[in-house]
């Protein structure tokens, strides 16, 4: 690869050539490939609600609600660190290589999940299992942005990132199957699961080798020889008529790092408003989903009596209203707008979570109509907590993209998310349904708050090239 002088300035019209493009098969690739990162969260995630009850059963681990609410809060902490590290890493590496070295933390975690035998084991290795999903949500996150058409840039965000629900179901699945007793037994049944999602890692890995550094990246980094050989390996095949000369270009000053005095900076002084509506986000729709979906089948067993291995067949109806809703209302936040379309579904998900709050407090709903009322509420709350994702994603500068979501994902989901499981956790074991009612009312106050958030501060990003809406830090006038 032909490195150029790291002050060495150019003018190149990579970007516009990338978001001229229509929809071709090296994109379908770069959704496979990556966006089965969520695909492999929603497994993780699934599989630590639907497997509780096991967990609570079982002669080795002897697990209670508590044990499992630190544990669940074990995995986000990793995923917490894992994200600001390795993001900080992405930026500075490049995308790619972060791609296996997080695949592989990951494989090598949740087999060892399998294997434990105390809650300090268990919480261990769901600690480093998290610390690679996290990691891969920042690397992914960035290359899915600067290698997706603009125009396609919204609907395919929320639509990968709502595919963390089809492993949601693969999680019930498995655990329908393998906690069923008259199949297998479940103390060797919930091991078992766990090694599902390793399997399916490895399955990724070989998919991952087709897709290349992101040309962005390498534009600003050194390697612009490299960045035009691969978009050009790209439009060779994805059929399209675009004028090269028509496409505007953008002149840059290439550097080897950004400084974190400048990343800083960019995020406190230059874009502090979009810092702003970021960690809004970010932390509401953290508190709001894994507060309910990790203790979701402590729920369904404690208040609802529901038997520890059919958990599974409640998930399904709830998985289906999470992915529903980033698939059927994803374009209208590229048509209708960000703004308007962020601020409706969190604001939705706050009141509906209120209202079914209510009833399940007063005793009005059975287990059917309970994961209905779920059901509804994720159908709004699901794009929402996309769109936070795509927020940042996309309206930092290409410089600090990757840090920037690191940050944002760790500072939520630290505040919102591992507190969130151990929280609920805790109320659930009061057994007192208004007690789980106050939870649920904070829940919904957040998302309240960050629908007024995005409603007055939101980026209209919808359909714009990365470089307009925010300027890369190497550029030059």
């Amino acid at each position: 690869m032909t490195v150029a002088t790291p002050t060495a300035v150019i003018t190149t019209d990579i970007p516009a050539r990338l978001d001229a493009l229509p929809w071709g098969r090296f994109h379908t690739r770069v959704v496979l490939a990556l966006g089965i990162t969520w695909i492999l969260d929603g497994l993780e995630v699934t599989l630590a609600g639907a497997l509780s009850g096991a967990l609570k059963n079982s002669p080795t681990l002897q697990f209670s609600n508590l044990d499992i609410g630190v544990a669940n809060s074990a995995y986000l902490a990793g995923a917490v660190l894992g994200a600001l590290g390795f993001g900080w890493l992405t930026d500075r590496i490049g995308r790619r290589k972060l791609f296996f070295i997080t695949l592989t933390l990951y494989l090598l975690a949740t087999a060892a999940t399998a294997l434990s035998w105390s809650i300090g084991s268990y919480a261990l290795f769901r600690f480093l299992t998290g610390a690679g999903i996290g990691g891969e949500y920042t690397a992914i996150n960035s290359t899915i942005q600067e290698l997706v058409p603009a125009h396609y840039r919204g609907w395919t965000d929320l639509v990968i990132n709502g595919s963390f629900w089809i492993g949601a179901v693969l999680g019930a699945i498995c655990a329908i199957v393998l906690l069923d007793p008259t199949w297998i037994d479940p103390e060797l049944g919930w091991r078992l699961s766990f090694l599902v999602g390793a399997v399916l890692g490895l399955v990724v890995f070989v998919m991952r080798l087709w897709i290349p550094e992101s040309p962005r990246w390498l534009m600003i980094h050194g390697h612009p020889d490299e960045a035009r050989r691969i978009v050009e390996e790209i439009e060779r095949s994805v059929p399209h008529d675009a004028p090269r000369a028509a496409l505007p270009t953008i002149t840059l000053r290439m550097r080897t790092h950004t400084p974190l005095g400048e990343v800083a900076r960019t995020l406190l002084h230059s874009y502090r408003r979009r810092t702003l509506v970021g960690l809004t986000l970010m932390t509401a729709q953290a508190f709001f989903y894994n507060a309910i979906f990790f203790t979701y089948a402590l729920v369904l067993t404690d208040f609802f009596g529901i038997a520890a291995d059919h958990i599974g067949w409640y998930i399904l109806p709830f998985a289906a209203g999470n992915f529903l809703g980033p698939l059927l209302l994803g374009r209208l936040f590229d048509t209708i707008g960000r703004r308007i379309m962020i601020a409706a579904t969190y604001g939705v998900s706050g009141l509906l979570l209120a209202l079914s709050g209510y009833l399940f407090s007063i005793g009005a709903l059975s287990a059917q109509s309970q994961t209905i009322a779920w059901m509804v509420i994720f159908f709004f709350a699901s794009p929402a907590a996309s769109a936070a994702y795509l927020t940042v994603s996309e309206t930092f500068p290409l410089e600090v993209r990757a840090l920037a979501i690191a940050l944002f994902y760790a500072i939520g989901t630290g505040i919102g998310g591992v507190a969130g499981p151990t929280l609920f956790g805790a109320l659930i074991d009061t057994g007192s349904r208004n007690s789980v009612f106050a939870g649920y009312c904070l829940g919904a106050m957040l998302m309240i708050i960050a629908a007024g958030v995005a409603w007055k501060f939101c980026v209209p990003a919808e359909c714009k090239p990365l470089e307009t809406i925010a300027r890369p830090l190497a550029a030059m006038e």
